[in-house]
C-alpha cells in the first residue's frame, strides 16, 4: 500500500501507468478468489483503495489543471437545463 503523498510526487504518466498495474492486480485477484483461496484476501481492499487514491489523485490535478473543465460542466448542466425548460414549455 502505497502512501497518498507519495503518489502525489509521479508524474501523470507515472500514476496512469501505476493505476493500469493495480488494475491489473485487482483483476488477478478478482480471478483467483473466485476459482481458489486468497492468502490475503485484504489484499483486495488495499488495492482497491490504492486504485481510489491514484484516481483521487488525478481528477484532482484535472481539476487544478485549469479552470475549464468546471466550465465546461457548468455549460453542459445549463444547456441540459434550458433543454428540459424547452421541452416543457413545448408540451
Amino acid at each position: 500500500m502505497t502512501k497518498a503523498s507519495e503518489y502525489r510526487q509521479m508524474s501523470d504518466e507515472q500514476l496512469t501507468h501505476e493505476l493500469r498495474q493495480l488494475i491489473e492486480e485487482l483483476f488477478r485477484l478478482t480471478v483467483q478468489a473466485a476459482t481458489e483461496r486468497l492468502d490475503a484476501p485484504s489484499n483486495l481492499r488495499k488495492i482497491r483503495r490504492d486504485i481510489a487514491r491514484v484516481k483521487t489523485i488525478q481528477r484532482e490535478r484535472e481539476l487544478s489543471g485549469g479552470g475549464e473543465v468546471v466550465e465546461a460542466t457548468e455549460e453542459a448542466t445549463a444547456t441540459e437545463e434550458a433543454v428540459a425548460e424547452t421541452a416543457a414549455d413545448e408540451s
